[in-house]
């Protein structure tokens, strides 16, 4: 049976993707648009930079999305304030390549580095992804930030370099369950690909309904 969670925007879906810095977002998506459209469902993104367009910019470069379907949108604040606070800019960026690009199924909303506290509206997203990575310390679950506890699916990202920093792959696992209650979490390696399928099968069941 499909999810009762009623989305504002049914097309295409918007998925938030937020986090640190270095956490690895950009790179996860670079793992995601192969895997999504694998699967038939066209993908367009939105990046968030204080200042520049440097995230855009190399999605374009990548090859792996048209980069008529990239779009950058220069905060010129904390990151967090155009994801939260006021989301206009994402909010028409997103609409405009939802016109212009009527076959994508998703857009990907990728948040500035920021904070654990960082957080999406909900005006802006029908779900989010927050992302951490193992070298940033195996407390980091413990910390309990908003974007741990309250997004729709946590990514511990990097869980490559794990034994190189000193983590606990197994106490953040723990931790990160323990504070999320029932809500999804997933470990990924973005070099290898380890990982994304089970996040593109968690957006398929919680947002895209096709499995």
């Amino acid at each position: 049976m499909k999810s009762e969670k009623i989305f504002k925007h049914t097309s295409p879906a918007r998925v938030g993707i937020g986090g640190p810095v270095g956490s690895g977002k950009t790179a996860l998506i670079e793992k995601l648009i192969p895997t999504l459209e694998a699967r038939g469902i066209e993908v367009a993104v939105v990046t968030n930079d204080l200042v520049t367009k440097e995230d855009a910019e190399r999605l374009k470069r990548s090859g792996l999305i048209d980069p008529d379907r990239v779009r950058a949108v220069e905060t010129g604040a904390c990151p967090h304030t155009a994801i939260r606070e006021d989301p206009t800019l994402n909010i028409q960026a997103a609409d405009d390549l939802a016109a212009e690009f009527p076959s994508v199924g998703i857009i990907i909303i990728e948040s500035g580095g920021d904070n654990l506290a960082s957080t999406f509206s909900l005006d802006l997203v029908d779900y989010w992804l927050f992302v951490i990575d193992t070298a940033g310390g195996d407390d980091i679950p413990r910390k309990k930030g908003p974007g741990i506890i309250r997004s729709d699916l946590l990514v511990i990202n990097k869980i490559d370099l794990a034994p190189l920093v000193g983590s606990d792959l197994e106490l953040m696992e723990k931790d990160a369950n323990e504070v999320r209650g029932d809500r999804p979490m997933v470990m990924t390696n973005c070099a290898t690909g380890e990982g994304i399928v089970a996040i593109v099968n968690q957006l398929s069941r919680d947002v895209l309904f096709d499995a």
